[in-house]
């Protein structure tokens, strides 16, 4: 699976734009220089091909993934507060899939499926740092932040963080900070925003709400 990255390494892999992977990570802080990349959890987004469904997404909980990564060497005190945050304990940390191979596994489960989170540049910073460090290269997938497209297609809403965003939909998290409750809120999100998407693009492949998404950067705060 590292092979096909590699091959992509430096250049636009092909894209699956009929399967989007929602994502969230945890971690054991958010300095994404020093902290560990504890947890990857995913679910997927299918558009199906049939235009009498109106190309509207469905979340697919059937395929979805989640790990928790080993953290053997962990030698420095843990920090209490973030263990209370998103709940994986020492144990569970020790006793979690080897690293690599959890790396791997998230790799082949996502294949050439887009990459989408909240706040994404904390999550795929963290990811490419833990590639980096398992001698791997980053992952070659193709991102888009949520954050920017909810405020692009929402100007009236005051929200920033997640938590602004799934009140004002009226979404529940089943077990906020956890990282397979986040995924799933956050691709509950995705499909609120779908009908204002559709109508800034009636066809919204990825790479045009990318485009979208980046016209965030040209709206007051």
């Amino acid at each position: 699976m590292w092979e096909t990255a590699r091959r992509w390494f430096g250049r636009s892999p092909p894209l699956d734009d009929a399967r989007w992977v929602v994502l969230d990570v945890e971690a054991s802080g958010l300095d994404v220089r020093r902290d560990r990349l504890l947890a990857i959890a995913a679910v997927a987004v299918h558009r199906p091909g049939d235009a009498s469904h109106g190309d509207r997404p469905r979340v697919r909980l059937g395929d979805s993934f989640e790990v928790v990564l080993c953290q053997p060497d962990v030698v420095a005190p843990p920090d209490k507060a973030n263990i209370l945050l998103h709940g994986i304990g020492m144990g569970a940390q020790r006793e979690g899939m080897d690293f690599a191979a959890g790396l791997d596994a998230f790799v082949a489960w996502a294949g050439a499926s887009p990459l989408i989170a909240f706040h994404a540049a904390f999550d795929r910073a963290m990811l490419d740092r833990a590639c980096r460090e398992q001698g791997r290269p980053p992952l070659p997938a193709a991102w888009l932040d949520l954050a920017p497209l909810a405020a692009v297609l929402h100007p009236g809403v005051r929200g920033k963080a997640l938590d602004d965003w799934l009140a004002h939909f009226g979404i529940v998290c089943a077990v906020r900070h956890q990282a397979a409750a986040d995924a799933l809120a956050t691709a509950e999100l995705l499909l609120r925003l779908w009908p204002a998407l559709r109508r800034e693009l009636p066809r919204p492949d990825f790479r045009a709400v990318q485009g979208l998404a980046a016209a965030r950067r040209w709206m007051p705060g």
